[in-house]
């Protein structure tokens, strides 16, 4: 089969399309065709080992030291189960289903357990759609409803609120009742509006830390604030909600027992099944859908990861892994 590989760390160009071997299922398991996937800013920090901060050795010792462990990349997929292993009842051949697979996704075929991260696609998505949707809303939702524990009626700063998790962010704050805010650049403020966001402002030229607004939770996906800066913004019970962090970050979450006033949220996502089906029900419900930048083929891998590494995309990177070459505009 297909795959995009990385043998060694560093920029796009390490990446190759290679043939390797097609997984088989064991029992437990099933093998699904990948008809799409995505490449997130997890992908490009596994690719360069660009791991944040005091992370680097844990993640070096993760996932190789000296070169990567696992050469396949990519988490976000959707496909159609190709076959089962035994024990498996839950899913047959034939099933769409997405999920997130942590690595190994961008690849013709991907083997998973049957009971991880994969739930049935819902029929109003295709392929496209749903492999946007996981890296970014799981994030998403599990650090605003169970890190922050947003409340209905609570105000909600997202900063980068276009991006691969905050454009996700907007919709679930919203979803979660809560009154959203967004922070991005002037040339997405149409789409963070759209996604949700009542007041938007341009990072540009805009600072929200001195313009004179609190919020009751700020979540920042994209590591561009420090909780000094967040405090300035918070609610006296406000929560500063950090997907990236670095020795500042952590210190001031181990610490907040002994500060009064904000306190610094920090978490690692579980990726979990069950968190997957809760996306699916706010799709059914209309209250959530995918947003795409761009998608590129297999073979584009490499601008693909060029692209994310950027840090200047709308939405998520799909990857199309059936070779039609005809893409759909920006959504």
């Amino acid at each position: 089969m297909r795959a995009a590989t990385y043998r060694k760390y560093g920029g796009p160009e390490v990446l190759k399309i290679e043939e390797i071997a097609r997984p088989e299922p064991g029992p437990g398991q099933v093998r699904v065709r990948v008809e799409a996937s995505s490449v997130t800013t997890a992908d490009w920090r596994l690719r360069a080992a660009a791991f944040p901060s005091f992370t680097w050795l844990p993640g070096r010792l993760m996932f190789g030291l000296r070169r990567p462990r696992k050469p396949v990349l990519g988490g976000d997929f959707a496909g159609r189960i190709d076959a089962v292993g035994d024990g498996v009842t839950e899913f047959q051949p034939g099933d769409p289903v997405y999920g997130f697979s942590g690595i190994g996704a961008h690849a013709e075929y991907l083997v998973m357990d049957a009971g991880a991260a994969i739930v049935p696609r819902p029929a109003s998505l295709s392929a496209r759609e749903a492999a946007a949707l996981p890296f970014g809303a799981l994030a998403a939702l599990v650090f605003l409803r169970d890190f922050a524990k947003l409340k209905p009626g609570e105000r909600v700063l997202i900063l980068g609120a276009t991006g691969g998790v905050g454009a996700y962010a907007v919709q679930i704050a919203r979803a979660l009742g809560a009154r959203v805010d967004g922070v991005t650049s002037a040339a997405n403020a149409a789409l963070a509006r759209d996604l949700g966001a009542q007041t938007v402002l341009d990072y540009r030229t805009e600072d929200f830390a001195d313009s004179g607004q609190t919020w009751d939770v700020i979540l920042d996906p994209v590591g561009v604030s420090t909780p000094s800066e967040a405090r300035k913004a918070l609610a006296s019970d406000g929560r500063f909600v950090a997907l990236n962090m670095d020795w500042a970050t952590l210190f001031a979450a181990l610490t907040n027992r002994f500060r009064r006033g904000p306190k610094v949220v920090i978490g690692v996502n579980g990726d979990r099944r069950e968190d997957l089906d809760a996306l699916t029900e706010m799709i059914a419900e209309g209250s959530l859908r995918p947003v795409i930048d761009e998608v590129f083929q297999l073979s584009q891998i490499t601008e693909a990861h060029a692209k994310v590494e950027s840090r200047h995309r709308a939405g998520a990177v799909v990857l199309d892994m059936t070779g039609q070459a005809e893409a759909p505009s920006r959504s």
